[in-house]
């Protein structure tokens, strides 16, 4: 049984060595290689949602609702795309916590 839990704690870390070296090579984004029409495209996007943000919403029916919510939607995703920035979601996060407990 010690082996087994030798064995697999080995190749836990043995995966995390290879992306931290993969990571490593990785060219970080920097804020200069964002093109002028992306950064217009990105200014567009964030009035549209600051003007949707304003709208008196309370006289619109659940359609129109329906279909705003859907529109800021699609212009965070698009935000998202352009920013070129890592997110770790909640569920990444508490796996890497709990390997870090296990292993230190």
């Amino acid at each position: 049984m010690k082996k087994l839990l030798f064995a697999c704690i080995i190749l836990a870390l043995s995966f995390g060595v290879n992306f931290a070296v993969n990571a490593a090579e990785a060219k970080p984004v920097t804020e200069t290689e964002i093109s002028e029409k992306d950064a217009e495209r990105a200014k567009v996007l964030n009035e549209r949602l600051i003007e949707i943000k304003e709208m008196d919403k309370s006289n619109m029916t659940a359609i129109e609702r329906r279909e705003l919510r859907s529109e800021v939607k699609a212009i965070k995703e698009e935000l998202a795309q352009a920013s070129g920035g890592v997110y770790l979601s909640i569920g990444a996060i508490i796996v890497i916590i709990l390997l870090l407990i296990l292993l230190l």
